[in-house]
């Protein structure tokens, strides 16, 4: 097994281990945190997802951010495991898809219009002291950060971590790109540019 297919494992155990009040917690942390960001506060448009199950809670974000005005757009998984996005109009927009995931139910946009978000929300199991991210292993958001890239965009990269997730290291490859900050329920650590 791969270092990175043991990390990930033993993260995706601690998650598991998470009761529920801890995880409704956690949530409504993140999302004070990562309101609080300037990135985030100053933002038009922010790229995000729905999280599921264990992972670090980001509906009452994105509900904020939705009352508060700002485009939301959330990715809609397609069949090569590339990402296609719509804009997010409410949780009751949001239907059951593949993989256990939430889908907006909106028009589609294509795969390029999260290059027009001021912030990019990544889904993740670890950030380590460089601010190089740790995903799941699908390859999804290493395309969608590449497109974004290719389009010689900067939106500012953000993490929404626990706090046993920001770790010393994790095995990173080519096309690993950092992240410029991680929120956790207690806090948020900045990365250098």
């Amino acid at each position: 097994m791969s270092e990175k297919a043991v990390l990930r494992r033993g993260l995706l155990d601690a998650r598991k281990r998470l009761s529920g009040d801890e995880l409704l917690n956690a949530s409504r942390a993140l999302a004070d945190r990562a309101l609080a960001l300037p990135e985030l506060a100053a933002a038009n448009t922010v790229a995000a997802y729905v999280s599921v199950g264990s992972e670090p809670g980001t509906r009452a974000l994105i509900d904020s951010l939705h009352t508060r005005g700002v485009r939301v757009l959330l990715p809609v998984l397609l069949p090569d495991n590339d990402l296609d996005w719509a804009p997010y109009t409410g949780p009751e927009h949001l239907r059951p898809a593949g993989r256990g995931l939430l889908e907006p139910d909106g028009e589609r946009l294509g795969p390029d219009a999260v290059t027009a978000a001021d912030a990019v929300l990544l889904p993740g199991l670890a950030v380590d002291a460089r601010g190089m991210r740790l995903g799941r292993g699908g390859g999804s958001y290493d395309r969608v950060l590449a497109r974004i890239g290719a389009a010689g965009r900067a939106p500012a990269l953000v993490v929404l971590l626990y706090a046993n997730e920001v770790v010393a290291r994790v095995p990173e490859e080519p096309h690993d790109h950092p992240v410029q900050a991680v929120v956790t329920p207690y806090g948020v650590t900045r990365f250098p540019a």
